[in-house]
């Protein structure tokens, strides 16, 4: 069921369906609806013909023709005439209905605009909120495996108003995007020959083969070697494993295991795997579950060691991450809304 932020061009997003924002006669016309028209052919417009055009808020579906899809969802959204005319529910039904088309056909992804944006003139950030609250309300209420797609040319369109705290995240975020220049720690730069080694370098990877070269300089040891019986005791006694720690925090919750893997965007087949015990997951997804499971940060970070994680002060994915978690928002969708915009991995499966 996962949904996901994605910045491309909708004609040619690899989807069983791909959903247009049309106008209510459905034979095309401009923007995401006309690009649409051009990119599937004229066998379009013949079908399009015979469906009698469309309702605002409804949704009708059509062959993809000549696009890399199977189907076209088209879906009439509402003018935006200052939100007082019904625009909220007419634009949460068309996401709606599109779903139920899609399932209803047997996909399994879909790709979507975001519908009314453009001419009809609903202002894009609330237009996104009303598409997540619709597409999450519809995932997490039926049994449908669907995999779902946002996708947007411009990420901008789905910028969301910042708090005073989210906009310190940013400004944090931004400083870690400026250039700094490498530098080595002090202690290692006090050797002289490898200091010296190190300022021939042409690049950080051949000083650090420098460095390498030069352990014995810094009186580095090896380990001595442990005798196969204490490596055998210590492989019996190992910890809870990442997965034995899901599992039983899904019992103490009075989660449903579905209900843990929807709210962990993450899909059905990936989460069987989790009842595996040597299974290790990527880090989105390990830190999806323990958003999932609304896990304190201590606990988190616990969970993301299990699976061999840690969450650093130098990466803007784990910044991000550890902000939320620091604040106690377990909104999943909110931090992807921010990992989007600094083109970071999503959180899910």
């Amino acid at each position: 069921m996962p949904l996901y932020l994605k910045q491309g061009n909708i004609t040619s997003f690899p989807a069983d369906a791909v959903v247009n924002a049309a106008n209510p006669t459905l034979l095309g016309g401009g923007g995401v609806d006309g690009a649409i028209h051009a990119a599937a052919g004229p066998e379009l417009f013949e079908e399009c013909l015979s469906l009698g055009g469309c309702e605002t808020g409804h949704a009708k579906m059509t062959k993809g023709y000549r696009m890399p899809c199977k189907y076209i969802i088209h879906t009439v959204g509402p003018v935006w005439e200052g939100g007082g005319r019904g625009e909220e529910e007419l634009l949460a039904s068309c996401y709606s209905e599109s779903l139920r088309l899609a399932e209803e056909a047997g996909c399994e992804t879909v790709a979507f605009p975001l519908i009314s944006s453009g001419a009809y003139g609903y202002p894009p950030r609330d237009a996104w909120k009303v598409a997540k609250d619709a597409i999450l309300g519809y995932l997490l209420s039926s049994e449908s495996d669907l995999t779902v797609s946002m996708v947007v040319l411009d990420k901008r369109m789905l910028d969301t108003d910042e708090s005073d705290s989210d906009r310190l995240l940013a400004n944090r975020v931004r400083d870690m995007e400026k250039p700094k220049k490498e530098s080595l720690p002090g202690f290692l730069m006090a050797d002289k020959k490898v200091s010296s080694r190190v300022k021939k370098a042409k690049d950080m990877n051949t000083a650090n083969m420098a460095i390498a070269g030069s352990e014995s300089s810094f009186g580095f040891m090896c380990l001595a070697e442990k005798e196969e019986t204490d490596l055998d005791e210590r492989l019996r006694s190992k910890d809870e494993s990442f997965s034995e720690m899901v599992l039983r925090k899904i019992d103490e919750s009075g989660m449903t295991d579905v209900e843990c893997y929807k709210r962990a965007n993450i899909d059905r087949k990936l989460f069987s795997k989790i009842r595996n015990r040597d299974y290790r997951p990527s880090k989105p997804t390990a830190v999806a579950l323990a958003f999932a499971l609304r896990l304190p940060k201590t606990e988190a970070e616990d969970l993301l060691r299990k699976a061999g994680y840690a969450l650093s002060q130098s990466l803007k994915f784990d910044v991000i991450v550890g902000y939320f978690l620091d604040q106690g928002r377990y909104d999943l969708f909110a931090v992807n809304d921010i990992l989007f915009k600094y083109d970071q991995p999503q959180l899910g499966g």
